[in-house]
């Protein structure tokens, strides 16, 4: 890992699968072996989608989200890129980029290793370069998008993690990371989505609750969070 990337992710870094990672504010993963940034549920052109419907509103979600990816790329020097699914909002979504965002991904499909793993909102193969997939298998590892239950170890997405964490009588709610001994669930990348509770019954079919580990994302650093500060809500 660049000595940039750990003084700006106070190098915390957790193992899971027997794989090194390194959680980022951001909500990428670096997995320092592979030299590899994974990201899951970008969700790009997600405001754009919502005018077929005749609800407009503006077009910005995708250039943020774009530069949030260029900033951790040059952050942690990774010269590969796994994007675990819901990439974009609908599949019609690869057609709707403006021009300097389309641009920007041609850019980096054409100088990393880039890997688009389908998802639910984004089920089929596209022409932006790269290499699309249902899932990955590296390193003994099963990358895909929906947790499940089938494949393990495994990293997913899909469900957006988020942690309400109460302590000395205050409450906050914060994206997070959450793994057990099979499964690590990454938050969701894009800059235009929502976290779900992780004590939310979607995660009960896909996670041990007793061997629950939680990386909430904080202002400045990676907090790990002991699951007797959860709360519902």
């Amino acid at each position: 890992m660049s000595l940039a990337a750990q003084q700006k992710t106070d190098a915390l870094s957790f193992t899971f699968g027997g794989q090194d990672f390194v959680p980022l504010l951001s909500g990428a993963l670096f997995w320092p072996s592979q030299n590899a940034l994974l990201v899951a549920d970008l969700h790009l052109e997600k405001m754009s989608s919502f005018a077929r419907s005749r609800q407009f509103f503006p077009p910005y979600d995708t250039k943020a989200t774009l530069a949030k990816l260029e900033r951790d790329l040059n952050l942690t020097g990774a010269t590969r890129v796994f994007s675990l699914g819901d990439s974009f909002h609908r599949d019609e979504g690869t057609t709707t980029l403006l021009p300097h965002d389309r641009e920007l991904v041609a850019s980096f499909v054409a100088h990393y290793e880039w890997i688009w793993v389908a998802g639910n909102h984004d089920p089929s193969a596209h022409d932006l370069g790269g290499h699309c997939c249902d899932e990955l298998f590296m390193d003994g590892l099963t990358l895909s998008h929906e947790p499940d239950a089938k494949f393990a170890p495994q990293i997913a997405g899909h469900l957006h993690p988020g942690a309400r964490i109460r302590i000395n009588g205050r409450s906050t709610k914060r994206p997070c990371f959450v793994c057990d001994d099979d499964r690590l669930i990454m938050p969701s990348y894009g800059v235009s989505t929502g976290n779900l509770n992780v004590l939310n019954p979607a995660f009960k079919p896909v996670l041990n609750k007793d061997q629950m580990r939680i990386y909430a994302i904080g202002r400045d650093q990676i907090y790990p969070v002991s699951a007797k500060y959860l709360v519902k809500g």
